[in-house]
Parts: structure tokens; C-alpha cells; sequence
């Protein structure tokens, strides 16, 4: 499973990022991890407002936080 935080590096993105890491370890999901920083490869996926979830390159979430539920029926706990 491949999963990405974009995000220009505000905080609400980095709150996602540690929430979704926090939890692929406290569960053992056998995840990837990333953030996408850059402008340019943000707008061509399509998201105008962040942070944003993708999972296996489909945005789930944008323009918000999500919370530890949300996160955890994305991964399917």
C-alpha cells in the first residue's frame, strides 16, 4: 500500500503525516509513507486545498485532517 500526505509542509500537513505514520506502526500496516511537497506535482493531482490523502493514487481525503477513524477504515482496521 502505497500512501501520501500532500502538502506544502504546513502544519495540518505534518499533523496528518505523524497521525497516518503513528498508526501504520502502532498496527504493523505493511504501508509506504510519503510527503509531497512540491507544488507543481500537488496541482497535477488535482488538489487544491491541503493537506490531502492519496492511497494507492486515489485522493480519499483533501482539505482537512482526517481523524484516527477515518485513517484507520482507509487502511482497513
Amino acid at each position: 500500500m502505497e500512501i501520501k500526505v500532500l502538502g506544502a509542509g504546513c502544519a495540518k500537513c505534518s499533523a496528518a503525516y505523524q497521525l497516518i505514520k503513528r498508526i501504520i506502526e502502532e498496527y504493523g500496516i505493511d504501508a509506504q509513507l510519503s510527503k509531497v511537497e512540491d507544488i507543481v506535482e500537488i496541482l497535477n493531482a488535482g488538489i487544491l486545498s491541503t493537506p490531502a490523502i492519496m492511497i494507492d493514487g486515489a485522493v480519499k481525503i483533501k482539505g482537512r485532517i482526517p481523524s484516527e477513524k477515518e485513517i484507520k477504515q482507509l487502511l482497513g482496521i
